[in-house]
């Protein structure tokens, strides 16, 4: 009984144009002669009654695959099959016929067949491809009809073409799928032997070369172990000989070839040449007691000579075969080398001392070595010489002298050219710490002269500047020029470079001397201030932290009195007191143990600043100026985007900005602001600082908030 065929898997039948059938003919219909076949149905599709239709395509019972179009369903699904053919050879005596073997490949997707022979290495056959995929059609007088799934099966023949093929096996999946087709597979059958072939076989294993060799086969050897290469280190002491010493070499052992290559570690200014290598790579033989022998000795052949000497000059030589006077020479191989071992290499005793860790792991894989503890072989370094320069001599810098004697060319000394591209002005950034210093004198008239020390981070530069005051009689200007300035104290001249004077040097209440003059800092720009602060690893004065702790462990003794003098100094208990009288709380407390510096910081950090906000007519004009040199009037258009944009839609709100407002203020045409003539705070240059006290001075300060830090919440 015939299977239903399942739309799902039936294949598409838009493969090409067809051959017409020996089954169709021409005939007449209402008088009309057109083309009618045997597998013609009736009306509406049925088939007449006594009708068998053919299946045109192969038929797949229900529960195989799924509903899916066949080339979708059966996408990449082959059915191979091992088969064979006979092929006639009617031009040779040695042979009547040739059994070639093939692959059959069925395509379930479209019933196309493709059949491919595999290359026989020397067959002198063009192989390959013996027939492309395409739908076979059976053999007549069944020509009409394709090959389906169901014309194959194992021990089965097919005519392809003309060409008979025998199945003789099939792969695992063919079978499950033919078993699941419900087809009752037969068993597989032996192929028979091509008669050529054999008697070729035979022939070559009963030949015997005139000129044996042996063949040493290397291959594998190589592709397993090519880039492997172990490595020793390694001595050869050779102290015996006249200006002899211990040399160190570097031993690597190719595992592709069992080939050794030595190279010699040379050091550093010890006058012998660099030569490339101690050994050449080669295979190294162990010698024995025999010693080295002569050139000839060791060949890869053996010759006799038969007859010797007794007919006249003239021999026979034949191969010896049986290697009778062969000299078989061992070779280093890598169970030969260990830590420890000592190795003949041409007459030269190297000792292996140490190795590196893939030979390590080599041996401990292979030979099970865990002990791998490394022989000392190096000498201990030289103690290593103090150098000592000569004292300055008084001419030119003593950085310029030192280099003088660090090399047999001179060379000027090297600028720390990093520092100075990271703290060189950049912008607003001047990178330049400036200080209010007195002189520190009994004179009069040297007493009330202020100076402006300007100390220059990229390059460790000091400069003072005096500013000219009215009435003084003294000329201000210029009063040292820009330059490093040595610490007082110091010998001229000796071996060791001078200290100078470095940022951490400077602060508020700091006494420094330059060339004699002896200032007192007592003041210092807002810059500096804020420098210091934002630096405070690099400056302990303006450290708040370091500043707490010095002064938590003066006070903690008597912390309940040092609260009640801070108590008694706000009467009114406003939680804040003059910075005047803080200064002077502090100075008593830590009985002048802390700088100016220090008491700033904290007046500072724990100020009560008066926060001036930014005038919002000025911040209009600005951008109305801006605004109306790039010629900006389409405020329309910026109000709608802005109205757009807001998600929210809740321009009542206070947290949001009203837009229209905010447009009206920055349209230059209809709502013009007239041209500011004063700022609510005036610009200050900071070229211009002439030791002005800050625009923002410390008047009131907080002290509970350092009263908590420096001895908890415990009320006093």
């Amino acid at each position: 009984m015939a299977l239903p065929l399942l739309p799902g898997n039936s294949f598409n039948k838009n493969l090409g144009k067809e051959k017409f059938h020996k089954s169709q003919h021409w005939s007449y219909c209402n008088k009309v002669s057109m083309l009618v076949g045997e597998d013609k149905p009736g009306i509406g599709g049925e088939p007449l009654p006594g009708q068998k239709l053919k299946p045109k395509y192969s038929v797949f019972p229900r529960g195989v695959g799924c509903d899916a179009p066949s080339w979708v369903a059966f996408d990449k699904q082959v059915l191979s099959f091992d088969a064979y053919f006979d092929e006639e050879v009617p031009d040779k005596n040695q042979e009547l016929y040739r059994i070639r073997h093939c692959k059959i490949y069925f395509y379930l997707e479209d019933d196309t067949i493709q059949v491919v022979e595999p290359q026989v290495k020397n067959s002198g056959i063009p192989q390959g491809t013996i027939l492309r995929r395409h739908r076979v059609p059976l053999p007549p007088p069944n020509e009409d009809q394709f090959y389906t799934v169901d014309n194959f099966n194992i021990d089965t023949d097919l005519i392809f073409y003309g060409r008979r093929y025998r199945i003789i096996d099939c792969d695992q999946f063919t079978k499950n799928f033919l078993r699941k087709m419900g087809v009752r597979l037969n068993c597989p059958v032996k192929c028979p032997d091509d008669p050529y072939t054999k008697e070729r076989q035979k022939l070559i294993d009963s030949m015997k070369p005139l000129r044996p060799y042996e063949r040493f086969d290397t291959l594998q050897q190589f592709l397993e172990h090519d880039g492997h290469v172990l490595r020793f280190y390694g001595v050869w002491d050779d102290t015996e000989s006249m200006f002899g010493d211990v040399r160190e070499v570097v031993l690597h052992y190719f595992l592709a070839d069992d080939t050794i290559e030595i190279k010699e570690v040379i050091p550093l200014n010890s006058g012998r040449d660099a030569v490339p290598l101690f050994l050449n790579r080669k295979k190294l033989p162990k010698y024995g007691p025999i010693g080295l022998y002569q050139p000839g000795t060791i060949t890869d052949r053996t010759v006799l000579n038969v007859f010797g000497g007794l007919v006249g000059n003239k021999g026979r030589y034949i191969l010896d075969n049986r290697k009778t006077g062969a000299v078989h020479q061992e070779f280093y191989k890598d169970c030969d080398l260990s830590i420890g071992s000592v190795i003949n290499v041409w007459g030269r005793k190297i000792v292996l001392c140490d190795c590196d860790e893939f030979t390590k792991e080599y041996y401990r894989t292979k030979y099970g070595v865990k002990d791998f503890t490394p022989i000392p072989y190096k000498a201990p370094p030289p103690p290593k010489v103090e150098r000592k320069f000569p004292p300055y001599h008084g001419f030119g810098s003593e950085e310029d002298s030192l280099c003088s004697c660090t090399g047999l060319l001179p060379k000027p000394p090297q600028k720390d050219f990093k520092k100075f591209m990271e703290k060189d002005r950049q912008g607003l950034e001047s990178n330049l710490l400036r200080f209010l210093a007195q002189f520190i004198t009994t004179d009069p008239i040297d007493k009330d002269r202020k100076f402006i020390v300007s100390y220059y981070l990229s390059d460790d530069t000091i400069q003072v500047f005096e500013p000219p005051q009215r009435n003084t009689g003294i000329i201000g200007g210029k009063f040292l020029e820009r330059g490093r300035v040595k610490k007082p104290g110091q010998e001229l001249y000796k071996a060791e470079l001078s200290e100078y004077y470095t940022a951490k040097d400077l602060y508020v209440g700091a006494k420094v001397c330059f060339h004699g003059h002896v200032f007192l800092l007592v003041d210092a720009d807002e810059y500096a201030f804020n420098y210091m602060e934002k630096h405070a690893n690099e400056f302990p004065m303006a450290n708040i932290c370091v500043i707490l702790d010095k002064l938590k462990a003066i006070g903690e003794p008597r912390s309940r009195e040092i609260k009640q003098i801070f108590a008694a100094a706000d009467p009114q208990h406003t939680t804040t007191i003059d910075y005047d009288e803080f200064r002077n709380l502090l100075l008593n407390i830590s009985d002048r143990n802390l700088s100016e510096h220090e008491i700033m910081t904290l007046g500072r950090y724990y100020s009560l600043r008066d926060k001036n906000e930014m005038d919002t007519t000025y911040l209009l004009a600005v951008a109305q100026e801006q605004l109306k040199k790039n010629s900006f009037e389409n405020f329309g258009q910026l109000l709608a985007v802005l109205v757009y944009n807001d998600r929210s839609k809740c321009e009542d709100c206070k947290e949001q900005v009203n837009y229209k407002k905010l447009v009206d203020g920055l349209n230059w045409r209809d709502h013009p602001i007239p041209v500011f003539q004063t700022i609510l705070m005036p610009l200050q240059y900071e070229d211009e600082w002439r030791g002005e006290p800050p625009t923002l001075p410390v008047k009131k300060v907080q002290y509970l908030p350092l009263m908590v830090d420096l001895f908890g919440n415990e009320d006093s």
